[in-house]
């Protein structure tokens, strides 16, 4: 079509001038349709991903609300809420600007804040509500681990801290096209001649989640009742099962906008067959973040009951969930066999950790230190390991190194490496103070009596369910009330069930 754009050479080929205007005109009018069409086709796209990511907030949510004790109930919903809010604004005024404004230097950018002088021809504001969806997962993941126990003022601080710098500067450095280790560097300078792969962000989401979690819950300490004076562990159980099936289920649902999503745009073709383009590479990232998924939930629930003697419904959607941390790094870089591997070890490294946790008296309700970090350092080095240089060759560009186990050398492995250690120090430099001065200024953990008594109550006005609860017979609530039984020994009693008795003055009020 290019060649027949000048009406001149169409002129000299059909001796008509008149009817070489006309016909140059329709197939200029046919190639803006159809660059229209395109650019529409990958904005929706993108716009549908964004879609599927902000609804892993409510999965977030649900995955809180039933891992913590219904007497926080309310107090971990308020949180997640806050999260999206004041991430939302954050993010607007300075996140973006900070991750994606171009031209920058490698450290942080500087263009965009408050969104002005945006959109550009080359993006538009869908991948701004993209990248937003992104950086408040972040602020949940964090959230998780400093549960129960945690200033309403505390969440206010970090989350808007978080989303808006120390997210967008980590953001910056692996995605933006300026980033001093970006393999999508627009100057072609990567690093080591390849650059980080971490397409979807197990370690610029994950890790960075999980790692200010991981200082949070140091600094907090333990919730009260957790380790015995022994140091032994004491297990303070979530208080519904169905609300962490149903998030988990929910984030899963939202990891196929979090990962496919990531290639931002779909009609693309990569030469050669027509089925060859990247509508087949976001299929293929869309398998392998399932089997990560699944292998990693099926570990850890055949390896916990080998280990504990219970087939555990949590334990399993906490694998469920590492795998997908794990395998978000390399999603669209690793065939559907190297995910399988992604997820099984991804399930021994959260087991591993979490009886690290346990043995150093460290209080994670969520374990989102151990999934969201560990396994995500997991899924960075993963990468560098198994990334096939097909793959990578369609998304990065020729000669780029592959995995080192796929006769790809080092030079990836290396820059994986770096990723997981800058990651940490940034994390640690910028977040660990944050928390350690909130502390000081006692800003970070409520009081005993408020944690004994339930923040909902003593914070938020009332409980999000009437309740009563025997682990600490703090509450007094009147209406439909719930006591846990817990089994006599260490193999539980198929007749052992959870027992709902109604108060006798509860029945007019149902």
């Amino acid at each position: 079509m290019a060649s027949l754009s000048c009406s001149s050479d169409l002129a000299t080929l059909i001796n008509q001038t008149a009817a070489a205007h006309y016909l140059c005109n329709q197939f200029d009018s046919i190639s803006r349709k159809l660059n229209d069409t395109t650019y529409a086709v990958d904005n929706t796209y993108l716009l549908f991903s964004a879609y599927l990511v902000f609804a892993m907030q409510l999965g977030f949510a649900m995955l809180c609300a039933g891992s913590v004790r219904a007497k926080n109930t309310m107090n971990i919903m308020l949180t997640n809420v806050l999260d999206a809010a004041a991430g939302g604004l954050s993010y607007y005024l300075f996140g973006f600007a900070f991750a994606f404004g171009s031209p920058s230097n490698g450290f942080i950018g500087r263009h965009f804040f408050g969104l002005r002088d945006y959109p550009i021809p080359t993006a538009d504001y869908s991948f701004f509500l993209y990248q937003w969806a992104f950086a408040i997962a972040v602020a949940g993941i964090t959230s998780g681990s400093i549960a129960e126990r945690t200033q309403f003022v505390a969440y206010l601080i970090y989350s808007s801290f978080l989303t808006g710098f120390v997210y967008p500067v980590v953001s910056h450095w692996f995605w933006s096209a300026d980033g001093w280790a970006s393999a999508t560097r627009s100057d072609g300078n990567v690093l080591f001649g390849s650059g980080v792969i971490d397409f979807a962000g197990s370690g610029v989401v994950h890790m960075v989640g999980g790692i200010a979690g991981l200082w949070g819950a140091l600094i907090e300490g333990p919730r009260i009742g957790r380790f015995d004076r022994t140091g032994r562990s004491v297990a303070l159980r979530g208080h519904s099962a169905s609300l962490v099936v149903l998030g988990s289920f929910l984030l899963w649902f939202g990891w196929y906008g979090f990962n496919p999503g990531s290639f931002f745009t779909i009609a693309k073709g990569y030469g050669g067959a027509s089925y060859n383009g990247q509508w087949s590479a976001i299929g293929r990232t869309a398998v392998t973040t399932t089997l990560a998924g699944s292998t990693a939930a099926l570990t850890t629930l055949f390896s916990k009951r080998l280990l504990v003697g219970h087939w555990n419904v949590i334990d399993m959607c906490n694998g469920l969930l590492g795998g997908f941390a794990a395998i978000t790094s390399g999603c669209a870089v690793v065939e559907p066999w190297a995910a399988i591997v992604c997820g099984f070890v991804a399930a021994w490294v959260l087991i591993a950790l979490n009886k690290l946790a346990a043995k150093v008296e460290y209080d994670d309700p969520l374990e989102a230190a151990q999934l969201h970090g560990g396994c995500g350092a997991w899924g960075v080095l993963f990468t560098g390991l198994f990334a096939k240089r097909e793959y990578v060759e369609e998304i990065y560009g020729i000669g780029r190194p592959c995995g080192a186990l796929m006769n790809g050398g080092g030079k990836l492995l290396a820059a994986q490496l770096i990723q997981i250690v800058v990651v940490c120090g940034w994390v640690t430099a910028t977040m660990g103070p944050l928390f350690y001065g909130l502390h000081k200024m006692n800003l970070l953990r409520i009081s005993r009596d408020d944690e004994t008594a339930g923040m909902d109550l003593t914070r938020h006005g009332g409980f999000a369910y009437a309740y009563h609860d025997d682990e600490d017979g703090s509450s007094r609530g009147v209406g439909l009330m719930m006591r846990k039984v817990e089994p006599a020994s260490t193999s539980p009693s198929p007749r052992a069930v959870s027992q709902l008795s109604l108060h006798p003055l509860s029945i007019s009020s149902l």
